[in-house]
């Protein structure tokens, strides 16, 4: 209610931040001294004056002769207030509002033995986690979910809009999360259906990213595929590293790639199927994703609009206050206009 008293309202910087509606008002502001000055200039020797003499003691004549100042000096921040008032100091801020029909997305991320792999750098997770990442921040109002998967499947974070919470469980992800030896693409699958089939999101996607075959888990992938369109999911699988015809004693660890499998995942949940042998081709595939799950955003752009004239009109009632209370003391004239 007294935030009006602030001396803060005078500051330069505070006037500048303003935007005038009026300004033309403020030139008014150099013409108030003039007027004033020509007023007394007209009325001259003709104005009724009260003769006063002060005890010395009580009021020295220099004292007298400058209060007297305070009169018209009153009068004129009281009328420059009016002029500040009139030309509508406001500040303006233009705020942006970005609306989008969410799309749910979930990532199955393949974390078995192979994905230790340096065909890609610095190896096929590491390498895939920060495409992964890169991915997530591309995305607008969007759910998101993580499900890892190696001989176990497990939902490492459920559907979310907190994507730096999300990273930060991206970050966390090592090759020992799952003991279980393997590759449980069909279990990985069922838990990316689990968490999307009650989604009301206009669009349903499952991002799957694995280097091998499906050796464990009870669901085959193609009937979790089969399911996975039966709730309106779409699936894209995404196989990463160079392909082996076969294991040998060297890359005991490396995973026998069923692309037909993938294929056919994809094929059948209405989604595409992407190889990646390198890191430059596993960022354009989340690029092609990202394009295709993008949904339109509708941008409303306004103003909110703040008027501050009635600070300055309060200024201008306490002048012009001050000025009346002057008017019946020693420091003016009773008797002038």
């Amino acid at each position: 209610m007294w935030d009006w008293l602030s001396i803060e309202w005078f500051t330069w910087d505070k006037l500048r931040a303003f935007v005038w509606v009026e300004p033309y008002f403020l030139y008014g502001i150099l013409a108030v001294p003039f007027v004033l000055w020509l007023r007394t200039l007209l009325q001259g020797r003709s104005a009724q004056r009260f003769s006063m003499s002060f005890v010395k003691d009580q009021m020295p004549s220099q004292w007298s002769s400058a209060l007297r100042w305070l009169f018209p000096l009153s009068v004129f921040l009281a009328i420059a207030m009016i002029l500040v008032a009139l030309a509508r100091p406001q500040t303006v801020s233009n705020l942006i509002e970005q609306d989008a029909e969410a799309i749910d997305i979930v990532l199955a991320l393949d974390i078995s033995d192979s994905m230790r792999e340096t065909d890609l750098q610095p190896n096929r997770l590491a390498a895939a986690k920060a495409v992964a990442k890169g991915f997530i921040r591309g995305r607008l109002q969007d759910q998101i979910g993580l499900v890892v998967f190696a001989g176990e499947a497990f939902t490492l974070c459920p559907l979310t809009s907190d994507y730096d919470l999300l990273g930060g469980y991206i970050d966390d992800i090592r090759h020992d999360r799952i003991a279980v030896a393997g590759t449980a693409i069909g279990s990985a699958l069922a838990l990316c259906i689990n968490r999307l089939r009650e989604s009301k999101a206009r669009s349903k996607v499952v991002v799957l990213l694995s280097d091998g075959e499906n050796t464990s888990g009870n669901l085959d992938p193609i009937t979790a595929a089969k399911l996975a369109k039966a709730f309106g999911i779409k699936i894209y699988t995404i196989v990463v590293g160079k392909a082996i015809s076969q294991k040998t004693p060297a890359d005991s660890s490396a995973a026998l790639i069923d692309e037909n499998t993938l294929q056919q995942i994809a094929a059948v949940a209405s989604g595409s199927f992407y190889r990646a042998q390198n890191n430059a081709t596993l960022h354009r595939i989340f690029g092609q994703i990202n394009r295709l799950e993008r949904v339109k955003i509708k941008t409303r752009r306004y103003q909110e609009v703040k008027d501050y004239y009635r600070v300055y009109l309060k200024w201008a009632l306490f002048f012009l206050l001050f000025a009346l209370y002057l008017k019946v003391t020693f420091a003016a004239n009773v008797l002038e206009d």
